[in-house]
């Protein structure tokens, strides 16, 4: 079998600093593909920038918490103040109750992939912001979609877990994405990397021992001008650190010399 390793910068589309620093890390870096927050603040400019990177694969980072939503009549995805969740802390007590409708995410998917296709980029593949598409009856509902809308790849996670404080998190989430793989219509993943340093990925390559026979995606999130970042998104993020990491030229020797081949999803 073949190493494979996609390498995806998440993000793309909520500010302009995310977009650019992905860009970057795919001109000067290892980043292979994009995910791209279809009701991001700053989405008419990531799609201006991404129309003249077409080397970049693109999909869709599916978002039911943190911003505005892009289709109405969905009260259960929605505060008084008629946005999301500010975080998935505040968002799954509310699922696991049967207090969100999976009629009003399929609405706002639906809302977020179509606005994306108008632009006239190819979507190759789709994931979930904060990783919420792996909750059972989303991913599901998410595997319909893409094989409506033709996404041919759609990400889960399975990571190596650590006694970090994420450690327990992580552990949930790779049973999430084992349990998804089983049921998956469309390409997937074996297994990932990243998902535990989110935010904080400045020594990249101790993670490729990781990189097995089959499919592995890294999951990462540059960006350009932490202040400005910062002033929008509390996430304590090393972007610009991330970014230079990408961008280190010893990455693609420590690539080569493990046997590893880098890809986009979809076409792997």
């Amino acid at each position: 079998m073949t190493k494979r390793l996609i390498v995806t910068a998440d993000d793309v589309g909520l500010h302009r600093g995310m977009t650019e620093g992905a860009i970057r890390a795919h001109f000067e870096g290892i980043v292979t593909a994009c995910s791209v927050v279809a009701n991001g603040a700053a989405f008419a400019h990531a799609i201006e920038r991404l129309h003249d990177v077409p080397s970049l694969a693109v999909g869709v980072h599916l978002a039911l918490i943190e911003e505005r939503p892009l289709s109405g009549d969905i009260a259960s995805l929605v505060g008084s103040n008629g946005l999301f969740d500010e975080s998935y802390a505040s968002f799954l007590p509310r699922y696991a109750i049967g207090r969100v409708k999976l009629d009003d995410i399929e609405r706002e998917f639906r809302a977020q992939i179509e606005k994306l296709l108008k632009t006239g980029l190819k979507i190759v593949h789709a994931n979930g912001h904060q990783h919420l598409h792996l909750l059972p009856q989303v991913f599901d509902l998410v595997q319909r979609l893409a094989d409506e809308h033709a996404i041919p790849y759609v990400r889960i996670v399975n990571e190596r877990t650590s006694l970090s404080p994420r450690g327990a998190a992580i552990a949930i989430l790779s049973r999430l994405g084992r349990s998804a793989r089983k049921r998956a219509k469309t390409k997937t993943n074996d297994r990932t990397i990243g998902v535990t340093r989110a935010g904080h990925l400045t020594d990249i390559a101790p993670l490729l021992d990781d990189v097995r026979d089959g499919t592995t995606e890294l999951i990462c999130h540059p960006g350009l001008g932490d202040a400005e970042l910062a002033q929008s998104y509390q996430w304590s993020y090393e972007w610009d650190a991330e970014t230079r990491a990408l961008c280190d030229p010893k990455l693609r020797d420590a690539i080569a010399a493990r046997g590893i081949s880098l890809v986009a999803p979809g076409l792997e």
